[in-house]
């Protein structure tokens, strides 16, 4: 799903008081991780993850991978904290402005 800066703002917003759901540990990211990320964009459609990672790199690469896996769009990323949108087809819950 492609977003306009619009549209990103809406959800940087909206995302702001939440807590993360899913913290990446020591193991990296696992099947089991994906699964839970997966779950929790179902249920919530916009979710917090942090990601423990030392490195910088090693960190955007398991925000890509979270992305190319789960079939989610960044919002944002905030030292270890990505911000994961993902409509739910069935039962959309979070109204996003209009493209302009």
């Amino acid at each position: 799903m492609s977003l306009n800066n619009k549209q990103i703002r809406f959800l940087r917003a909206q995302a702001h008081s939440l807590k993360p759901v899913v913290i990446i540990g020591g193991n990296g990211l696992t099947d089991g991780v994906i699964n839970e990320i997966n779950q929790a964009l179902d249920d919530h459609e916009l979710i917090k993850v942090r990601v423990n990672a030392d490195d910088r790199d090693d960190k955007a690469a398991m925000i890509t991978e979270i992305c190319k896996q789960t079939e989610a769009t960044p919002v944002q990323t905030i030292g270890h904290i990505g911000i994961f949108f993902r409509r739910n087809k069935k039962k959309p819950r979070i109204e996003i402005p209009k493209k302009l």
